[in-house]
């Protein structure tokens, strides 16, 4: 097994934990195709830390992946990169960081007690599904940071792993598009993310997107209470060939293979509280 791969069965193992539905869904579409594609997967971290975009960058690069594209989420105060490996069949990579500097001084003043704790001197690929650098947080703590921000409040108590998969329908064996693969995510019981509708896309922009919402599991809190919180969804794309590139029905290095930034700001609520 190539590094590469190893590195993604890692990831997968670690998702599956925070994420058990997708396992069900992946066997469910197995039933139909050859193969169920991973089109890429997502990482959520902390700006101005040891495990920030810039820090985690060279990794990715040692392992084949050069940067794709660049994006900003201001009112979700985010940045990101997307990164594509030199071998195609190799999933994408999509990193997003929390631009901590814009969140109020109580938000920021709770991140730095947490964030403070992380030594990693020398970063090693296995820190992408390390989980948690610091110390669980308190339920108020938490809490304060959901009030806030969702995405802070996720990434304190989930901590860097794989946020989500993605499920590659120009891969599938079965007839229709994100709507389709959705009714039958829905008549498996899951419930999906309908922030804008839920496609978020369309084949002007090249890239057709949906997901399910994030599994809930308990967590216990550094004073003991336990309580559900949102961990990781699943999600499923349809990449449209570039003018004059092919048929979407035939996958392959003509399809648009960047992201859409109005497409991820609503993706990220994939991971809000369903109460």
């Amino acid at each position: 097994m190539s590094v590469v791969n190893e590195f993604f069965d890692h990831l997968w193992q670690d998702y599956l934990k925070l994420a058990p539905q997708a396992q069900v869904i992946a066997d469910h579409f197995a039933q139909h195709t050859a193969e169920v594609v991973n089109d890429h997967v997502a990482f959520r971290t902390f700006a101005g830390t040891d495990l920030d975009l810039d820090h985690l960058e060279p990794l990715l690069i040692a392992l084949g992946y050069q940067v794709q594209a660049q994006y900003r989420f201001e009112v979700k105060k985010l940045r990101a990169r997307s990164y594509q490996h030199q071998d195609p069949r190799v999933p994408k990579i999509f990193l997003s960081e929390l631009l901590v500097q814009q969140l109020t001084p109580s938000a920021q003043n709770i991140l730095e007690r947490y964030t403070r704790q992380i030594d990693k001197p020398e970063l090693e690929p296995d820190v992408f599904y390390s989980g948690r650098a610091w110390s669980m947080p308190s339920w108020s703590d938490y809490s304060a940071l959901l009030a806030e921000s969702e995405y802070a409040a996720w990434l304190i108590a989930i901590g860097l792993r794989a946020n989500h998969f993605t499920i590659s329908i120009n891969h599938l064996d079965i007839q229709g598009g994100v709507s389709d693969v959705l009714e039958e995510v829905k008549r498996l019981g899951f419930a999906v993310n309908t922030t804008g509708g839920e496609v978020k896309g369309s084949p002007a922009v090249m890239l057709e997107q949906g997901s399910t919402m994030a599994d809930q599991q308990i967590f216990t809190f550094s004073e003991g209470d336990q309580h559900a919180i949102p961990t990781c969804f699943y999600e499923f794309a349809l990449r449209y060939p570039v003018l004059g590139s092919g048929s979407s029905s035939r996958p392959g290095n003509e399809l648009f293979q960047g992201f859409v930034e109005g497409n991820a700001d609503k993706i990220f609520d994939s991971t809000n509280s369903r109460e």
